[in-house]
């Protein structure tokens, strides 16, 4: 039976409706967890902070990978150059204000991804794979040479963010850090969702399954990749900025090939093309590194090895990607 107009025009509504209900969901979930850490965890407040810092990067990556389908070992670059700004204008500048600092970040890591994006998407598969590799090594390389501005090897020290707000001090627990990382991680989550879902958004991945076709319809994929990059850009400059901010050093690791694996490694235990696929996978993947390293020291790479390929056999998806397909099939079998 043909839909009516009126019945048409109600399903994108009741569509926004639920959307926008499952969005109140998970952010009052995250806040839960935040809360539960805090609570429960008063001690490893800066595990979790840095845990924030690593999501921000990994939700960073998928806007690239996940949902635009470009390929990159170099996204550290990114988080690194946020960092770095953030440290620079503090130590060398003065500017220490928790939120000049994270804006700071937010311009270099965009920066970044615009200088990445421009070398990168030149080329496609492997060998846009070796110019991701290639980048992190030459951003590695500068911050290493650059020591006046960067701190070289011994890393960039000097960074003593003020009061937020002028009343929340960075205490050496980590508690004012760790709820900055949180609104702050909320706040960009939310600012996702509405990209992801949004015409550009769409575009995207339509440029990720066909880009051809996209090209066809009279739209640049080059320069929409581009503009995605420079945004996934600014939130990795976010992460890299709140690292800056809650450890008050800045150093080469932050730009290092092992830290865009890892990155990538935490966005496929998750499920690429979904943000909350990310944020499980950040979870997962630091949680157990932190564990099982403090368990068996010399055999933990083993066991993480051993969880990755469990999860790359039966879940090809992604642990939260198959559980959203579960879910799904169940609902599907009932109906």
């Amino acid at each position: 039976m043909a839909l009516t107009t009126l019945e048409r025009e109600a399903i994108p509504a009741v569509t926004r409706h639920r959307t926008l209900g499952q969005d109140m969901i998970a952010v009052a979930v995250i806040a839960v967890l935040a809360a539960a850490g805090y609570i429960l965890f008063p001690d490893n407040l800066a595990l979790l902070t840095r845990l924030i810092a690593i999501a921000l990067l990994v939700l960073s990556l998928d806007l690239v990978t996940g949902y635009s389908g470009v390929a990159t070992l170099g996204h550290a670059a990114l988080f690194g150059a946020g960092a770095y700004a953030a440290g620079i204008v503090s130590a060398h500048y003065g500017i220490s204000d928790p939120l000049l600092m994270t804006l700071a970040g937010i311009l270099g890591g965009a920066v970044a991804g615009l200088v990445c994006s421009v070398v990168i998407l030149r080329a496609h598969g492997l060998p846009q794979l070796v110019l991701s590799i290639a980048l992190i090594y030459l951003f590695h390389e500068f911050a290493n040479k650059a020591s006046s501005w960067t701190g070289g090897s011994d890393g960039l020290s000097g960074i003593a963010p003020n009061p937020l707000f002028g009343s929340f001090e960075f205490d050496l627990y980590g508690h004012t850090a760790y709820i900055y990382a949180v609104v702050l991680l909320l706040i960009v989550l939310m600012l996702l969702r509405i990209l992801v879902r949004s015409p550009f958004g769409m575009l995207c991945r339509g440029i990720r399954q066909d880009p051809l076709r996209i090209r066809a319809m009279g739209a640049s994929p080059k320069v929409a990749l581009i503009k995605m990059y420079v945004i996934s850009g600014a939130v990795a400059g976010v992460g890299g900025a709140l690292n800056a901010i809650s450890t008050q050093v800045v150093g080469l690791d932050s730009l290092s090939f092992t830290q865009s694996a890892e990155a990538l490694v935490m966005l496929v235990l998750g499920g690429t093309g979904s943000l909350f696929g990310a944020l499980v996978g950040t979870l997962i993947f630091m949680l157990f590194e932190d564990y099982v390293s403090a368990a068996n020291p010399f055999h933990w790479l083993t066991i993480v090895g051993a969880l990755l390929i469990l999860v790359v056999l039966f879940a090809p998806k992604g642990i939260y990607g198959t559980a959203v397909a579960y879910v799904a099939r169940r609902r599907e079998a009932r109906a």
